[in-house]
């Protein structure tokens, strides 16, 4: 099978997948690394470059930060695969993801995407600020337990506790009050969880905590210009293919408090005929998911110079 028969789906990371010293090798020997670094700086007022390179790493993660420095490097991966001939006919982005992915499909262009999860990073940072919450990963137990234990640990504890990911089969995430959150994996633990084990994020993201950052970033997306995308898109919110301007504004202000359908969204592209995903971005988060969703599919990993040589390459190599 070639490349050109091949249909290629690219995956974008969301949030989780930093490291300090991502984007670096980009920024030092190419030349879409060093000057999309440089406009980020920019734009931004604040040396976003720096921070992805030289940390400190408890800066790197705090949300306001981590999310244009996920989309930056992101962006910079997608634009030296298509440097090297690859092309996706798919993409889908997990949570943050979904902006980097929007651009691959050309629905806004760099300096609007950034914006736009600068201004998502401070809101869902707010957010947290305002309504503290956590978020916890259950291994082992079927969505059908895990919405039955937060609905038990809303009711006794009168907080707020809800499905956030579902990220594979084997792992579901829950997000909401931390009181609430405790008393969930509690019973999770007791339900026969293989894991559970407390994420560390600074808010309740994908959960009704998320509710008030959701409308003002509503208002704030009706001023960026957006095109209907040049590919098949698979959004968060419903898994399914998006086609125009203004489904996709609407998903993109319901993904932030609402379920992240991961596995769903992977399921489909199956469906649609994809078997090779490319990770474009830091990490191989989402590659691990996919594997666990389907074993019988092809991942690559794209988030350093090195990987997008080898698997430019690879596929290169079955022409």
């Amino acid at each position: 099978m070639t490349p050109s028969t091949t249909k290629i789906a690219y995956v974008f990371p969301g949030q989780g997948s930093q490291f300090t010293g991502m984007g670096q090798d980009f920024y030092e020997q190419t030349e879409p690394g060093k000057s999309l670094f440089q406009l980020a700086d920019e734009i931004l007022g604040f040396p976003l470059s720096r921070l992805c390179f030289e940390g400190p790493e408890n800066e790197l993660k705090k949300t306001s930060i981590t999310q244009p420095a996920i989309y930056v490097c992101s962006v910079i991966s997608y634009e030296l695969l298509k440097a090297r001939g690859l092309q996706p006919t798919l993409v889908m982005g997990h949570s943050l993801g979904e902006y980097s992915a929007l651009y691959a499909a050309g629905v806004f262009d760099f300096t609007t995407g950034l914006k736009l999860v600068r201004k998502r990073g401070e809101l869902t940072q707010s957010a947290g600020e305002s309504y503290p919450g956590s978020m916890s990963a259950f291994i082992g137990l079927d969505p059908s337990t895990v919405e039955q234990i937060c609905l038990s640990a809303s009711q006794s504890t009168g907080k707020t506790v809800c499905l956030a990911n579902f990220n594979s089969p084997r792992q579901l995430v829950i997000s909401g009050d931390d009181e609430a959150v405790k008393s969930a994996m509690a019973l999770a633990s007791q339900q026969g969880a293989k894991r559970v084990v407390p994420l560390k994020v600074s808010a309740a993201f994908h959960s009704p905590l998320m509710n008030s950052a959701a409308m003002e970033f509503k208002e704030f997306l009706n001023t960026a210009h957006f095109n209907d995308p040049s590919i098949d898109f698979i959004n968060n919110a419903d898994a399914r293919v998006l086609a125009n301007a203004d489904e996709i504004r609407d998903s993109l202000v319901r993904q932030i408090y609402s379920c992240v359908r991961w596995t769903e969204s992977v399921q489909n592209a199956i469906a649609m005929g994809y078997r090779s995903f490319i990770e474009v971005g830091p990490g191989k988060v989402l590659s691990g998911l996919i594997r666990q969703i389907d074993s019988s599919v092809s991942t690559y990993p794209a988030g350093t110079l090195v990987q997008i040589d080898k698997t430019s390459s690879t596929l290169s190599c079955t022409e």
